[in-house]
């Protein structure tokens, strides 16, 4: 190791220190203000009667007691709309054929062997917009005999939302078909009589029934749509024991398979079809 010598050391590090402590004491003093050049236009800062100054308005919230039963109900009609609409989200999905959609593209996604591929957010968007395929008629007849009267006033509230309720009530209920045993049992656990019509159905019934319906029918289409790939997984892992290659993951060498099986097929074009058949009959 070189020592350095003291005069070195102050030859190389004195330009730094002084640097520095130049820095420091410009810091430390405050910026003297420049004035403009001699002769150069004044300014000044008053404002002439042209120019007006920027209209505000003014805000004010006020609370007070209500003073009849009309505001009460008012008041309870507006939590009930704002409760709806942070609810609309969930219940549309509940409500119409998005759920199985997106519980059997699911299913075919991990059938498929694909963890990434493809993302949920474009499943979810291809069901969508199956969804909103399917259900155009109902939505086209809920803004015809509810939304547009009402906007126009020539119904009021109540009326409108039984006017919207009857297509969704009736589309839940063609979709159970003649399973009504979800039915039964929801009116059985609330203490209601077997309904004979439609009619007899509340719609606080309906929806649970028709959601447990759904669930069902997506299961049992996913165990079929998983059957033909389980095949393709057991042939290809019985192949590979047989030839000794045990370490080697089943599941690689399948994927691309049943990939092929699934293009060759043209399984989405298959499974859309299947799919509109189940709702549309």
């Amino acid at each position: 190791m070189v020592k350095m010598t003291l005069p070195k050391f102050i030859t190389k590090t004195f330009p730094k220190i002084f640097i520095c402590a130049l820095i420091a004491i410009m810091c430390c003093f405050p910026v003297v203000s420049q004035s403009f050049p001699q002769g150069s236009t004044g300014g000044r800062t008053d404002m002439t009667g042209s120019v007006s100054a920027a209209d505000m308005p003014a805000i004010s919230v006020d609370i007070r007691n209500p003073e009849s039963g009309e505001e009460v109900a008012f008041s309870v009609q507006l939590l009930l709309v704002l409760t709806i609409l942070t609810l609309a989200p969930s219940i549309l999905i509940l409500v119409t054929c998005f759920l199985r959609f997106s519980i059997v593209l699911d299913f075919i996604k991990r059938a498929l062997s694909l963890q990434q591929v493809p993302p949920t957010a474009v499943l979810n968007g291809i069901a969508f917009f199956m969804t909103l395929f399917i259900m155009w008629p109902t939505f086209t007849d809920i803004y015809t005999n509810a939304y547009r009267p009402m906007a126009d006033g020539e119904i009021g509230i109540e009326q409108a939302f039984a006017e919207a309720e009857a297509p969704l009530r009736i589309f839940m209920y063609k979709q159970m078909g003649a399973n009504t045993d979800y039915i039964t049992m929801f009116m059985s656990i609330g203490g209601l009589n077997r309904p004979q019509t439609l009619a007899d159905v509340p719609t606080y019934i309906l929806v649970p029934a028709y959601i447990l319906n759904e669930l069902t029918v997506a299961f049992q289409i996913g165990i079929l749509l998983y059957i033909p790939f389980i095949v393709i997984d057991m042939v290809v892992a019985s192949i590979l024991m047989s030839m000794g290659m045990i370490m080697l993951p089943p599941v690689q060498i399948s994927m691309p398979f049943k990939l092929m099986l699934f293009v060759l097929v043209d399984g989405w074009g298959l499974l859309t079809q299947q799919l509109f058949n189940s709702i549309v009959r």
